[in-house]
């Protein structure tokens, strides 16, 4: 975790919404949504397809290939009374870490039964720092119970109850690995033309996996950033992505996230590189050494952290107060993404998971 700009509040990340401008769902065609083209010192509205034209051959798209899984379960307690679950976090041996929405929160040795009965799940105890999460164990395999009988967790700002729309359209084309309970948003304007497309222009692409977690929607509360405490996110770099992204840096391509999930991926190995003493590049035209492998990330990115790695940001538009708009306004600069903003609010485009996007390069104010 990273220590916030003290100059900055949490009013200085608020904005009003007209709640008109809340994406209920998503694009008839996921390259369709509107592209804001944030790079320069003035908006311009473009639409998502055009992506390919405002990259160049040789830059590194890097996407996150984490596959968010049907985490969300309904059930009761022996009293009858109803239970609502999140799963957040897979564990070995059939055990799962849960938000558990009651009445009266179950103790351990309870049985709550999921899906009209089709299944029963033990509670074992509290779990977390704060005791928020609750560790369950399932009688099979998590994944096929959450496959058969879960829902899409589709984010609280959504009205509309899952469907079978959600179930392929809260998905990227190229989710792979299962363990999210919340889609990387950015990337599901992707489409396979879009894909094919970028590879013609001699766009490269690589992967890296961060499992994004209920705490992603998590507001900031207080007006002390320091004070708020990062939720943990599993995520990995793998050796071939650190070996594009030097390939990239030594032909003097961009490397470019597809998204804040992927940045914060790439921006965690970096620091942890620098960190533990493994950043050894300096000034070289390569860039900052990456720590390759798998770890947990409380990464909390503000105005004035230093990026490592990542020159170019597709993102689309985040909550007021949130640690994803503090992390857009450490990138492209507080005054930058503001006025970006107001212009998203006028010219009528569509926020937050099922809306549309912005292209931003690294900057400062």
């Amino acid at each position: 975790m990273t220590q916030p700009n003290s100059a900055y509040t949490l009013v200085d990340f608020d904005f009003d919404l007209p709640p008109a401008l809340i994406a209920q769902h998503p694009a008839a065609e996921r390259s369709a949504s509107r592209l804001l083209d944030g790079r320069g010192p003035l908006p311009v509205d473009r639409v998502f397809r055009d992506l390919p034209a405002l990259l160049a051959p040789g830059d590194l798209l890097v996407f996150n290939d984490t596959r968010v899984i049907k985490a969300r379960l309904y059930g009761e307690k022996p009293t009858g009374g109803a239970v609502e679950a999140l799963v957040e976090r897979l564990l070995p041996g059939f055990e799962v870490l849960a938000h558990l929405r009651a009445s009266k929160s179950p103790r351990a040795g309870t049985l709550v039964s999921f899906a009209r009965g089709a299944f029963e799940a033990e509670v074992l105890g509290r779990a977390g720092p704060d005791g928020g999460l609750f560790h369950l164990r399932f009688p099979a395999d998590p994944l096929a119970l959450l496959e058969a009988f879960g829902h899409v967790p589709l984010p609280p700002y959504i009205s509309h109850a899952d469907a079978a729309d959600d179930v392929a359209r809260y998905q990227t084309v190229f989710a792979s690995r299962p363990g999210a309970v919340a889609a990387p948003t950015a990337s599901l304007h992707f489409d396979a033309a879009l894909l094919a497309a970028l590879a013609a222009r001699g766009v490269a692409s690589a992967q890296v996996t961060l499992h994004v977690g209920a705490g992603t929607f998590q507001p900031v509360r207080s007006e002390n950033l320091a004070e708020h405490k990062m939720h943990s996110e599993w995520y990995e770099v793998p050796e071939t992505t650190v070996a594009a992204i030097a390939r990239t840096r030594a032909a003097g391509g961009r490397i470019v996230a597809a998204g804040t999930t992927s940045l914060r991926a790439l921006e965690s190995a970096a620091l942890f590189a620098h960190q533990s003493g493994q950043d050894h590049t300096g000034p070289k035209p390569t860039g900052a050494s990456l720590a390759a492998g798998a770890r947990e990330t409380e990464i909390f990115i503000t105005p004035g952290f230093e990026f490592r790695v990542v020159d170019r940001l597709i993102t689309n538009f985040h909550l007021p107060k949130s640690t994803l708009l503090m992390l857009v306004s450490a990138f492209a600069g507080h005054e930058h993404s503001r006025a970006l903003y107001r212009h998203a609010i006028e010219a009528g485009y569509r926020f937050f998971s099922y809306g549309d996007a912005m292209l931003l390069d690294r900057r400062r104010d």
